[in-house]
């Protein structure tokens, strides 16, 4: 793992260190990492959204449509399930 030093003027620490207090972090690099993760996630959402928006429009969905992705999701965990059980 590396390392960076960051500089925060007071205020920024002082929130950094309740923020680490209240919620239960063990340090103040386990909440950065976590803001910065939670930042990617919303960085990638966004991305997707832009993807989709900018896409082709499709056919109008029905229930056969998601009828087919609650199998979908149904294989996926029996799958995800029968490969937890092995390790």
């Amino acid at each position: 793992m590396s390392t960076m030093n960051i500089s925060l003027p007071e205020s920024l620490k002082a929130f950094v260190d309740e923020q680490v207090s209240q919620r239960g972090y063990g340090t103040s690099s386990e909440y950065v990492r976590e803001l910065i993760r939670r930042d990617q996630d919303r960085l990638q959402l966004r991305n997707l959204l832009l993807a989709g928006a900018s896409s082709a429009p499709t056919e109008p969905v029905n229930a056969t449509y998601f009828e087919g992705l609650r199998e979908r999701a149904r294989g996926a965990a029996k799958v995800a399930g029968k490969t937890r059980r092995r390790s």
